[in-house]
């Protein structure tokens, strides 16, 4: 569990902060879209859904930055559970 508590549950203006500073695993490749075209997809993995796409890489992380803060101050405001980074692969 994150320090946000047992269901993500914290009041108060430092929740989000906290749940943006979690370190979520970013995985980054590069793709061919349907189009043909070739774009930079960028995706936080324990963020169901948090991906975005782009020709540049700096605008698909632009986006998917604005779309993380979205996502967990949805889960916040819903009262649903801010997962936790995966653990290291590092023994």
């Amino acid at each position: 569990m994150s320090d946000l508590g047992p269901a993500g549950r914290t009041s108060g203006d430092g929740a989000l902060e906290r749940a943006l500073s979690i370190p979520y695993m970013l995985d980054v490749s590069t793709r061919e879209s349907e189009s043909g075209e070739w774009v930079c997809r960028l995706e936080y993995p324990e963020l169901d859904g948090c991906v975005a796409e782009s020709r540049d890489a700096l605008d698909a992380h632009d986006q998917l930055e604005k779309l993380r803060e979205q996502w967990l101050r949805h889960r916040l405001e819903t009262h649903r559970e801010v997962p936790t980074p995966r653990p290291s692969l590092r023994s």
